[in-house]
């Protein structure tokens, strides 16, 4: 997990002052409008609506956007209709990858994703071909700078229900069960702990460690497949060192 852990926390930072901006407000509202009508339009009773309009604010996406994008999930408003959609395919180097989608257009997004696939050296995979790989987690990252000492962190993490916490060298990385990620991040939080990000995600059992050109390739494809409005999340069981990330991102 490690390295599409650090390469989440590269690209959280710089959705901020993303120059494509304007795709990423699409992306937000596409995932709020969806979590409003399958959850209501509260986020005190709707967790994954919560989280989707709070990764909206870390982006700086202007509160009316937010509230349009609420209210269109709950009929309030007219707008299109998308339907989830998840794609499973191999990267260089065997890495395997899920792509998690949000489209008006079943057609048009799976002739996009294939493309992107066969461009940057993948190919396409049926359903549960990489899957099994993956397991629903909570995953919460604190940079190291602003944490207390490991031992601390660990305390107050086990304490509200964290299963782990592991060195990704520049943060501490904590997982959980999807149910009890909303006690821990909050605990973390009530204790002064800067969080960096905090997201259910899809985390891979097994790695891939990668290195030169393959490893650029991986995130080249992650990149493409990201680039795609239509395209909400991918997760892939890559491990590459932090300097590559870096240099790449």
């Amino acid at each position: 997990m490690s390295g599409h852990s650090k390469w989440s926390t590269i690209k959280h930072k710089k959705a901020a002052t993303d120059a494509r901006k304007g795709a990423i407000f699409t992306k937000m509202a596409r995932e709020i409008a969806v979590a409003a009508k399958e959850g209501g339009g509260d986020p005190t009773a709707n967790f994954r609506l919560r989280l989707a309009v709070q990764k909206a604010r870390e982006v700086n996406m202007p509160a009316d956007n937010i509230e349009r994008a609420i209210k269109r999930g709950t009929g309030e408003q007219g707008g299109v209709q998308y339907e989830e959609l998840r794609y499973e395919g191999y990267g260089p180097g065997g890495v395997a990858v899920l792509v998690e989608a949000l489209t008006d257009n079943r057609n048009r997004t799976g002739q996009e994703v294939r493309h992107a696939f066969a461009r940057f050296g993948g190919s396409m995979g049926d359903p549960g071909s990489t899957a099994w790989m993956f397991q629903r987690r909570g995953v919460i990252l604190v940079e190291k700078e602003s944490a207390p000492d490991e031992e601390r962190l660990l305390e107050i993490a086990l304490e509200a229900g964290a299963d782990d916490l592991a060195d990704q060298e520049s943060h501490w990385e904590i997982t959980t069960e999807p149910s009890g990620f909303k006690v821990v991040s909050d605990a973390l939080k009530a204790s002064g702990i800067r969080v960096v990000s905090a997201e259910i995600t899809m985390q891979p059992t097994v790695t891939v460690p990668l290195e030169g050109a393959q490893a650029k390739s991986v995130l080249a494809l992650i990149e493409a497949l990201e680039d795609n409005d239509d395209v909400q999340n991918v997760y892939a069981n890559f491990d590459i060192p932090e300097e590559v990330l870096a240099e790449v991102g």
